[in-house]
């Protein structure tokens, strides 16, 4: 096991890296942090009553030293919202135990362990800000033994030591602070050598500051779902979708009315699907919404515009404060757009974000908790806006 070690880690830091490619894009960052807490181990009375039985010695009591104060440092690379991998390092502290014997004497060890370990952190989002922790992976401890004996008890080997890999385990909670600063509460479990031959366990209950860097400045949506396909909804059948982006007409004059029949000062409002200008919690412009922009630009040739207003909704999911953010941003997106490419009058353009304000679906619609299809039937709250009033 201690020669296949170093193979270990590098078919784990593998596995970790592919397992996460396809998510990279997500909010991803590095992170470093450091923990302190207690460290519980369970001495094995029998285990000490057999050593001594071998030296031809009883034992009638032991006494234990089972708590101490532990450390840790660590780093890692956090792939998307759900997952990451880890490299730290740890000190359990000194831990040790004292047998009387009869022959009257006394048999007394202590051992103290560090080192290194590696794995995979999954992270469950339960709110925008807490989260709930799991861990697995490999550690390699070493561990140094101080034994020492009185009246019959003699000791052949007074400072053993011994390193060993083993598996390691941890659950935990995760609470941030803020986007650059998070606090994490874990327990987890260790199995070391003690030097002597046995391989007690040592759980370790930790309180720890995370601090990220190359975070994106924007938030994440506490349910950044996987690419979704929604059914087709009784309530609303929706046609199969079409290469290019599909356009709602909800304005007050027939669909079939061109741009080019405005009368004066006329209200148009057309309204796109949030996923055909962007990806799922994102505000950068897809090259479909390009396109769309493109489109819509051209129509405007001709026409004297008064104002144009761009509206960015969102869905009910997530908190009010984070929707009015990412709609701004999206209806900020589509100004820039139309400005810079459009040659629209930035001027008589204006940006708002509605957050969740003016839903599509009603109240009673899409009930249940988080999930994909509550997402897909969410899908017309996510909308851009855009009203043009003017003449030709």
């Amino acid at each position: 096991m201690k020669t296949s070690f170093p193979l270990t880690l590098v078919a784990l830091a593998t596995l970790a890296t592919l397992g996460a490619a396809p998510a990279m894009a997500q909010d991803s960052y590095y992170y470093g942090g450091l923990g302190v807490g207690q460290t519980r181990v369970r001495i094995d009375d029998v285990r000490v009553a057999e050593s001594l039985v071998g030296a031809g010695l009883g034992t009638s009591a032991v006494a234990h030293d089972e708590r101490h104060t532990g450390y840790k440092v660590f780093g890692g690379y956090q792939f998307n919202r759900y997952f990451g991998v880890e490299l730290g390092f740890f000190k359990l502290g000194t831990h040790g135990f004292t047998a009387t014997t009869t022959p009257p004497g006394t048999l007394q060890g202590q051992f103290k362990a560090q080192g290194a370990n590696l794995g995979v952190v999954g992270t469950w989002p339960i709110t925008d800000r807490f989260s709930l922790l799991g861990r697995a992976g490999v550690q390699y401890a070493r561990t140094r033994a101080n034994v020492t004996g009185t009246g019959a008890v003699v000791v052949a080997n007074p400072t053993p030591s011994d390193r060993e890999a083993n598996a390691k385990i941890g659950l935990g909670v995760q609470y941030e602070l803020s986007r650059a600063v998070f606090v994490r509460g874990e327990v987890e479990r260790f199995r070391i050598s003690d030097a002597v031959g046995n391989h007690p366990r040592v759980a370790m209950y930790s309180v720890s500051l995370v601090f990220p860097f190359g975070r994106s400045d924007a938030p994440m949506r506490r349910a950044a779902a996987p690419a979704y396909s929604p059914p087709v909804m009784a309530q609303a059948p929706m046609p199969a979708p079409a290469p290019a982006p599909m356009v709602v007409e909800v304005a007050p004059l027939p669909p079939a009315v061109p741009m080019a029949a405005f009368t004066p000062t006329p209200v148009r409002r057309v309204s796109y699907e949030a996923e055909s200008f962007f990806s799922f919690d994102r505000s950068e412009l897809k090259p479909e919404g390009r396109g769309a922009l493109d489109t819509f630009a051209s129509e405007l040739a001709g026409v004297t515009y008064d104002t144009v207003t761009v509206q960015g909704h969102a869905d009910r999911l997530g908190s009010t404060e984070y929707n009015q953010t990412l709609s701004l941003a999206r209806a900020e997106a589509v100004k820039s757009y139309l400005v810079t490419t459009g040659k629209l009058d930035a001027a008589r353009i204006s940006a708002v974000g509605k957050s969740e304000s003016e839903p599509v679906t009603l109240p009673e619609a899409c009930k249940g908790p988080m999930s994909a299809p509550v997402i897909a039937c969410l899908q017309p709250d996510r909308r851009v806006e855009i009203e043009v009033t003017g003449t030709r």
